[in-house]
């Protein structure tokens, strides 16, 4: 039997994060203990007034096919979540619900990028990004960031980087792997170049209401022609559920609903229905009161990682995640997570899995476990460098 896989295939690689996970398992298998700092998913359950929502839509038989661009009324009650909670007014139809973030990602792409022509974005950033521009035929531009600019982009590096490829921007904020973010008055400065140049600018916010030293917002309020991708997996805590919206300008909503019903045909149905309740005010506290919870976790992780000799140079002001530089211990992240994860039982993120630049000096830091198992990571992170 020939196979042939496709080539596109060459530019698309794993999640080295997931062999890590794979491994950490294993090792809990034989009966080690493990303090899982490195997967980006939050170890709070699904609010009950949402899981009982999704109960009561199972027991009333509705599993059948929703519309293509999703419920309704679900696109109705984001709307007026954006305006009474982020300031900002969208009209319902220009929101559609897709699987997740990742579905999102695929329309917005989808209908802006030609093959050969190219995305920018940062490096580091989240892997999927550059993949799914791949995906698309299209090329990604990836520009090394650093701690000085908080590890986004700016308006002078856009300007600088643009080139007559270049058909889109994507911006995420806060950002994985560093929880930046990008204020107001650089994003109206991007936005209007982009638009200046006949861009597209894509904006990844699905942890902006993860948001710790001031009120969650929407960049959509300084860049009304953008893309805005979203999710209630993050904050909202569904991500098995695998749920999200997309945000598109009105003069691309019939063909994302178009490729939509192609791609997927619908978001999942009883998914839908439990975030119906995410809005209410019982849920709406809850996720409040684990707001702060992360934002506790957060304050207590990065000094203690910092005394232990990682350099982390900006307090994240969002997301739940810590990007490190490791260069002290190491130049070889990879190499050096693995280790830890051997000999000292705590699971972490190479930067191999973010980009190119500078990855095997730094290290993802997820603080998505609790404030007990973050003391002992650290306390086990202690006892293996002083081995080392």
């Amino acid at each position: 039997m020939n196979i042939a896989v496709a080539e596109r295939m060459s530019g698309i690689g794993p999640f080295y994060v997931m062999d890590l996970l794979a491994r950490a398992r294993a090792l809990e298998q034989q009966g080690r203990s493990i303090i899982h700092m490195a997967v980006g998913e939050p170890d709070f359950v699904t609010p009950e007034p949402l899981t009982q929502a999704g109960i009561d839509a199972l027991k009333a038989g509705k599993t059948h096919y929703t519309p293509a661009a999703g419920l309704p009324e679900l696109r109705a009650r984001l709307a007026t979540f954006y305006r009474d909670q982020l300031e900002v007014e969208v009209p319902a139809e220009h929101i559609i619900i897709t699987p997740g973030a990742s579905g999102a990602l695929q329309l917005a792409l989808g209908v802006t990028v030609n093959p050969r022509e190219r995305v920018m974005m940062a490096d580091p950033g989240y892997p999927c990004n550059r993949h799914f521009v791949r995906m698309f035929g299209g090329e990604a531009q990836c520009v090394p960031v650093d701690s000085s600019s908080d590890y986004q982009l700016t308006a002078e590096l856009i300007e600088q980087q643009w080139t007559p490829e270049t058909k889109a921007v994507m911006i995420a904020s806060p950002s994985n792997p560093s929880g930046t973010m990008v204020d107001a008055s650089e994003i109206a400065q991007i936005n209007a170049f982009v638009k200046q140049q006949g861009g597209v600018l894509i904006i990844d916010e699905i942890y902006a209401m993860l948001s710790y030293e001031q009120p969650a917002y929407s960049l959509l309020a300084d860049a009304p022609d953008a893309f805005i991708i979203n999710s209630f997996s993050k904050y909202f805590g569904m991500t098995g559920w695998r749920l999200g919206w997309l945000i598109a300008p009105a003069a691309y909503v019939d063909a994302v609903d178009r490729l939509a019903q192609n791609i997927f045909l619908a978001a999942p149905t009883v998914a839908q229905h439990a975030a119906l309740s995410a809005f209410e005010p019982e849920t709406m506290q809850i996720l409040a009161s684990r707001r702060e919870a992360f934002k506790a976790r957060r304050d207590y992780l990065m000094p203690a990682l910092q005394q232990l000799g990682f350099e982390i140079t900006t307090k994240p002001p969002g997301a739940f995640y810590l990007y490190a530089d490791c260069s002290r211990f190491t130049e070889d992240s990879h190499a050096f997570v693995l280790d830890v994860l051997e000999k000292a039982g705590v699971a972490i993120t190479p930067g191999c899995d973010f980009g190119d630049h500078r990855a095997n000096q730094h290290v993802r830091f997820a603080y998505t476990t609790a404030i007990e198992n973050l003391r002992e990571g650290v306390a086990r992170l202690k006892g293996y460098l002083s081995s080392a």
